[in-house]
């Protein structure tokens, strides 16, 4: 703390303070005139008063000033006010212990002692000025005795005097402590402060690293939903699937990193969708058929399963692969079996998954452990079969934060069996799609759509999905061109990327938004940057609809679809 803000603060401490010593100076004026008698307690209590004023009058430069650095004479005599009115404060102490007999001494003491522990108390935050306000009461506990044994040799001297003493001492050993105390709350708040900061830091790289990585994954997502368009013989179908399905947990695995910092911050939800539940266990299962070794079967047993729930379908999905991929690491030869069913408990209704391998298994004290973050079976394992450590240990989490648990039975060289039991929610069977929604093609002329959008391989895969529909594709390649053309002519949807050269998505968005032909029209976010701060910088701004990267083919034209309905609908409105 500079000097000036100290002085500033000792002074308005004690301002704040004055009532309360003047207050309690009326008790002691009182205690005192009950021992001793006569007009002195008086006298002392106007002096004592006089004094407190003008301790204020000195303080309150700092005071009304409190950015501006005293003067060298200011400090000085702001300094031997503050000791001075501390020294008058206690020699009303010092009459009572001369001429108030044994109740006098206890008094001077604990008068002393008292305003010491008050000092500290109202002090708290400004402890640089307790030195010159401890000083004359320490001197008053320590000086007392010895001016008694000069002056008197009743029996009551030696043990006041070793009470008197003891006071000193244990207010001294007291300061002692609180200074430490206090440098070690300083050092605590400085060990949180940089624990914040390196929390921010890491928050900045995964947003980063999550970014660049979806960019190129976008390109491989939008591959497979083009291939999937064109004329493809069993076995090239096979593959986009599994290049689909692969993209799929690739895009799970990033995840994992960024899950594991949302769970620990509080921050991930989860999302209940309708899904097809055989579908999604089955195209798991097949992803993980293809990497098991040779003489490893997956089998899936979808006897007992419900055909359509409600719950997260991605959490759930995340889960089912991190057992698949575990139970392919750990099992050389056999069978893995992937199997379900429900349960009707004092819960009500629930799921229970099962992956069940044939391979090595592990013992207690390992099944303990495979749960918790960064850890495996042992220190071979990370070298034999990679990975992090963190699938079993979201897994777990991710069941809690869906309302279930993931257990493990498990003995060494007899396999692993791997539950997931969560609350089961039956959905509705799935509405029949509108007919022709990837085929359609805009018949009144097709739709005009403004992509801002920086990097070249992202334009090339919207305009490959869009434009054989009839969608106009118009690309801007920062943010502040696409400001200028949605300011030139209207649009009926607005593509628009986070991180672009010379203007970022977010300000371009409230530019747009501010005025012009498209102050209105829909804009869709279509962008890498997938935190949950980022979603909330969109919703600001006014963004219709948050989409991240990578997106589906089927996803993105459903979106597109719906934006230039609600556009053409508003104009029609308008009209």
């Amino acid at each position: 703390m500079a000097e000036t803000n100290i002085y500033a603060a000792i002074a308005l401490a004690r301002a704040k303070d004055m009532p309360a010593r003047l207050g309690f100076g009326l008790f002691i004026l009182a205690v005192g005139w009950l021992l001793i008698g006569g007009l002195a307690p008086f006298v002392w209590y106007g002096v004592m008063a006089t004094g407190q004023l003008v301790d204020s009058w000195i303080g309150a430069q700092m005071r009304r000033s409190p950015d501006r650095a005293p003067g060298r004479a200011w400090r000085i005599a702001y300094t031997l006010s503050i000791s001075a009115n501390a020294a008058i404060y206690s020699a009303l102490a010092a009459l009572v212990w001369f001429e108030g007999g044994t109740a006098g001494k206890v008094f001077a003491v604990l008068s002393c002692c008292g305003s010491i522990i008050n000092t500290a108390l109202q002090m708290e935050h400004t402890p640089h000025g307790l030195g010159p306000v401890w000083a004359p009461h320490i001197l008053y506990l320590l000086g007392l005795p010895i001016a008694g044994a000069l002056t008197s040799s009743g029996e009551d001297l030696l043990p006041m005097s070793l009470v008197s003493v003891g006071g000193a001492v244990f207010i001294l050993h007291g300061w002692i402590t609180v200074k430490r105390i206090r440098e070690s709350n300083r050092q605590m708040a400085e060990a949180a402060l940089s624990a914040e900061r390196a929390n921010a830091a890491k928050s900045d790289f995964l947003a980063t690293i999550s970014h660049e990585i979806r960019t190129p994954m976008n390109a491989v997502v939008a591959a497979g939903s083009l291939l999937r368009r064109t004329d493809l013989d069993a076995g090239q179908t096979a593959h986009v699937d599994m290049l689909a399905n692969a993209s799929e947990v690739l895009l799970g695995l990033l995840n994992d990193v960024l899950d594991l910092s949302r769970i620990e911050s509080g921050k991930l939800e989860v999302c209940l969708a309708p899904f097809d539940l055989t579908d999604k266990l089955a195209a798991a299962v097949d992803l993980w058929r293809a990497k098991a070794p040779d003489g490893v079967t997956v089998r899936f047993d979808p006897n007992g399963l419900p055909a359509r729930i409600l719950t997260d379908p991605l959490r759930l999905q995340q889960i089912v692969s991190n057992l698949l991929s575990n139970a392919t690491k750990f099992t050389a030869r056999g069978e893995i079996v992937v199997r379900g069913g429900q349960t009707l408990g004092a819960e009500g209704p629930r799921l229970w998954i099962e992956v069940e391998d044939s391979g090595r298994g592990m013992d207690a004290e390992t099944a303990a452990r495979v749960f918790m973050s960064f850890e495996q079976g042992s220190t071979g394992v990370t070298r034999e079969h990679g990975g992090t450590g963190l699938g079993l240990a979201i897994s777990r989490r991710l069941a809690e934060l869906m309302g279930g648990r993931l257990t493990v039975r498990s003995e060494a060289g007899a396999g692993s069996v791997f539950r997931l039991d969560c609350p089961l929610l039956l959905a509705e069977a799935e509405p029949a799609p509108a007919p022709g929604l990837l085929g359609h093609v805009l018949k009144d002329g097709g739709a005009s759509l403004l992509l801002a959008e920086d990097h070249e391989v992202n334009q090339r895969i919207v305009r490959l999905m869009l434009e054989p529909l009839g969608i106009e594709v118009t690309v801007a390649v920062n943010g502040a061109v696409a400001v200028e053309m949605a300011g030139l002519r209207p649009f009926d949807v607005i593509l628009m990327d986070m991180q672009m050269p010379v203007m970022g998505g977010i300000e371009a968005t409230g530019l747009i938004r501010a005025g012009g032909p498209n102050a209105t029209t829909p804009i869709l976010a279509l962008t890498a940057n997938a935190m949950a701060e980022h979603r909330a910088q969109w919703t600001a701004v006014g963004v219709d609809t948050f989409l991240t990267k990578p997106i589906g083919m089927e996803a993105l034209v459903e979106h597109v679809m719906a934006a230039v309905a609600r556009s053409r609908e508003v104009r029609a409105k308008a009209a």
